[in-house]
């Protein structure tokens, strides 16, 4: 029997070695602390937070499937950390066999918690009983720090219990730097001390918690539902603040979205104002600002977006060829053929698809992109501002927000579109795809975005997950969720915008019934966030507002002679169908540099891209699709003139010198 034990035990051993790093249930991207046996005691000892431990093994089958829940739950609480802190560490690996063994720890899983200042002495408390459900160990984690006294509760956490009416109602008609949040709730209540410690993060308001025997309390501020929400305003005034649902969630969303609360970022979260360094006020941006409603979509976003992507992120490509091109006419082909906006930005778009899918060449160099996205042949109708202007998108400074979010919102559009048209993209060569649009981001993404660690963070979320969506409403729903994850793995980094803090979205306020909970745990509810990204993304939810429109091609210039006849239409047709006459007859008249020249010469003037004075722009002229000009037509019309007469006088030559050999031959028979 002996024998049997030690043979299963070297057997364990040998599979835990061979899955080395694979076997480990937690990794660094996991929202908690992963301690080892030479950082545990430093970790905990004199520290200026609580912690929360689970000592547990790798290959423990309960441990395994106990893994999601505990990640969920830190996940749920990681805006506490300033305050307690979850973590984890893997008693089977060989390193971590003393501190286990040091700390007594004979099963597994086992929780310990450490209080803040704790000696090096302490080996931590132990916590028994308990269903160990997501919403137990979040109120454990709430004792555990109201069981600190005074002095030795954390650092940066704040005060749990109640207060009474006594201190609070002094506070009302006073004026303040910030937001008070006075929530009244049942005595037994968890929900207002989740709620001060979920804004533990933020500046900009105060959190504190009274009960509904205050009867004093209550009938000043006439509040008769719990729990409720009691809000002061910095100006003085003071209102009920009105939820949707009395839920943690609601709360905590609700106060973050006031104005001026902000997310204090990572690298500083002791200080109250560093999220404001290097932010300027409204009438300091070097841009104006533009209001603009949350709950819309603005086409200057999704205009500013292609032009960045066509006039500067392709521009550090001097050619375009094999993948990279590939790449490109299948974006090309996806926005022509899904932009839910009509006008000068789609016949631009088709024009450029049209063109790449007409051209036989295996590499086209991006100046001959760039005059087309320019539209220096004065196609009519075609047109896309050479100005970002961002609107939903638009930053607290330069620099934030801008480009990324109107990429996002940007195929966000685009899947919701193609959830609208699902033949949209029929012989295209993208309809064989289960996720097309997404198909298309990822291999953009992966080929010409610029910020590197971003594009590899993407590839990583499509390898693992993308390969799952099947149809057009997992596609909505897939980067709605990526987005989400993207956002959360971003806030209170330096990317991060007081102004527009990164958040579970949407929020309450613009979707309440996608927001519900389960076991006390936040959940989306899947088929209203459907339908609600199909409403928001939808082409019915497009704002024009600050949207650049089409200049006016200037009119023709006055005709010298004339008694002679005109060739070209009046202003008003060339504003329509028939433009292209005029630039013929310029061509004749003044012939125009190839494209390339052009365009270097009107950066050298100073000028923006397909606004320039109109010198020798007219001259070119859109033919094949090839983009020949006038130079290059006169010299096929003179080259194939000359090759007719040659070929005249070739035919001439031989038919004269037959008609002598036949008389000659004629002659001899005779």
């Amino acid at each position: 029997m002996l024998r049997f034990w030690f043979k299963a035990a070297v057997v364990l051993w040998l599979v835990h070695e061979c899955l080395g790093p694979a076997a480990r249930l937690y990794t660094e991207e996991d929202p908690l602390v992963i301690l080892s046996s030479s950082s545990l005691t430093p970790t905990v000892t004199n520290s200026s937070s609580a912690w929360l431990v689970q000592f547990y093994s790798s290959w423990c089958g309960h441990c395994i499937q106990y893994s999601s829940t505990w990640k969920t739950m830190a996940q749920d609480v990681k805006d506490w950390q300033q305050a307690i802190v979850v973590s984890v560490l893997d008693c089977a690996q060989e390193e971590n066999f003393d501190a286990c063994k040091d700390y007594g720890i004979k099963f597994y899983p086992t929780f310990k918690y450490f209080r803040a200042h704790s000696l090096s002495t302490d080996k931590g408390t132990t916590c028994r009983g308990g269903d160990r459900t997501i919403q137990f160990m979040r109120q454990l984690m709430v004792d555990i720090l109201q069981n600190h006294t005074q002095v030795d509760r954390p650092d940066h956490c704040p005060s749990l219990e109640p207060v009474s009416s006594v201190e609070l109602l002094p506070l009302l008609g006073q004026r303040s730097d910030h937001y008070t949040a006075i929530i009244v709730e049942e005595p037994e209540s968890y929900v207002g001390r989740e709620v001060i410690l979920d804004l533990l993060q933020f500046s900009g308001v105060a959190v504190k918690r009274a009960l509904s025997s205050d009867r004093h309390l209550l009938d000043t501020l006439k509040i008769t539902t719990f729990p409720s929400v009691y809000l002061l305003h910095p100006n003085g005034t003071h209102t009920h603040l009105h939820v949707e649902k009395r839920l943690r969630f609601f709360f905590s969303s609700l106060l973050r979205m006031l104005p001026g609360v902000q997310r204090r970022p990572k690298s500083d979260s002791n200080s109250s104002n560093v999220g404001q360094k290097g932010a300027l006020p409204h009438g300091q941006s070097s841009d104006p600002w533009r209001n603009f409603d949350r709950s819309k979509v603005y086409t200057a976003d999704l205009e500013s977006a292609l032009h960045y992507l066509l006039r500067v992120e392709l521009a550090a490509h001097a050619s375009l060829e094999g993948d990279e091109l590939r790449v490109f006419k299948d974006l090309v082909t996806l926005v022509a053929k899904l932009y839910p906006v009509g006008g000068s930005v789609v016949k631009l778009m088709e024009t450029l698809s049209d063109w790449l899918l007409s051209l036989p060449l295996q590499q086209i160099p991006y100046q001959a992109i760039l005059d087309l996205v320019d539209n220096k042949m004065r196609i009519s109708g075609v047109f896309l501002g050479a100005e970002i202007r961002w609107v939903g998108c638009q930053g607290s400074r330069p620099g934030l927000r801008g480009y990324p979010c109107s990429l996002w919102t940007l195929f966000h559009v685009l899947t919701v579109r193609h959830d609208a048209m699902p033949t949209a993209l029929e012989n295209t060569g993208l309809d064989g795809e289960a996720a097309p649009v997404l198909q298309v981001m990822r291999r953009y993404i992966r080929t010409f975005f610029g910020c590197e660690e971003c594009g590899r963070h993407f590839e990583q979320a499509a390898a693992a997950s993308m390969d799952r969506v099947q149809n057009r409403e997992q596609q909505i729903l897939w980067l709605w969720n990526q987005h989400n994850m993207v956002n959360n793995r971003l806030a209170g980094s330096l990317s991060d915008d007081h102004l527009f803090p990164k958040a579970p979205w949407p929020s309450p306020s613009l979707c309440a019934s996608c927001h519900e909970e389960e076991n006390g745990i936040h959940v989306w509810n899947q088929d209203s966030i459907l339908s609600f990204l199909r409403h928001h993304y939808g082409a019915s939810n497009l704002s024009p507002q600050y949207a650049l429109t089409p200049p006016h091609l200037p009119a023709p210039p006055p005709d010298p002679n004339p008694g002679a006849v005109q060739t070209s239409q009046p202003q008003d047709e060339n504003r329509g169908g028939g433009e292209r006459k005029e630039p013929e007859k310029k061509a004749e008249e003044h012939p125009a540099p190839q494209i390339g020249h052009q365009a270097h010469r009107g950066k050298e003037r100073g000028e923006v891209p397909g606004h320039g004075r109109g010198e020798g722009a007219a001259g070119s002229v859109w033919i094949l699709g090839l983009g020949f000009n006038s130079v290059d037509m006169s010299l096929c019309v003179v080259l194939y003139v000359c090759s007719c007469l040659f070929l005249m006088l070739l035919f001439f030559f031989f038919k004269v010198r037959s008609r002598r050999w036949k008389l000659r031959h004629s002659r001899l028979h005779v």
